[in-house]
């Protein structure tokens, strides 16, 4: 079967031959980076975008209780009506089953950071075991 030239010719910039679409972070059968996951979940949790709990099957240890006690408050709530999102995301890997993330929060010219601790389970599941979360500038 062969495609459609010219519909394909149109859907793609100007001197690009593969097949990669705009949008995505992770191809197809790629799982997306643990960090960046976990920097998306925990945004929306501390910005009350979304309830604590949603966190509750993907934390260990204290870190639950953590966002427990930062979330009533939204520290990364805006304070106009502009929904933050991560604008960067870095990683440091002090030991093979473990990652410490970073992520810069914009929301229009704030700046937030925030900083969490990834366990890698028996199981091979990532789990959040700590959460931090800087100054606004």
């Amino acid at each position: 079967m062969q495609r459609d030239r010219r519909t394909t010719d149109r859907t793609r910039p100007r001197g690009r031959h593969d097949a990669a679409r705009p949008g995505g972070t992770a191809g197809p059968g790629r799982a997306p980076r643990p960090d960046r996951w976990f920097a998306e979940r925990l945004l929306a949790v501390l910005s009350g975008q979304c309830p604590v709990h949603r966190m509750l099957g993907h934390t260990i240890g204290d870190a639950y209780e953590q966002l427990v006690v930062l979330a009533p408050g939204a520290p990364l709530r805006p304070a106009a009506r502009v929904r933050p999102v991560v604008r960067y995301c870095d990683i440091g890997r002090p030991a093979p089953d473990v990652i410490e993330a970073f992520a810069r929060i914009a929301a229009g010219d704030r700046l937030s950071a925030m900083a969490f601790r990834l366990e890698r389970g028996r199981d091979l599941r990532w789990r959040c075991a700590a959460v931090e979360i800087g100054p606004r500038g």
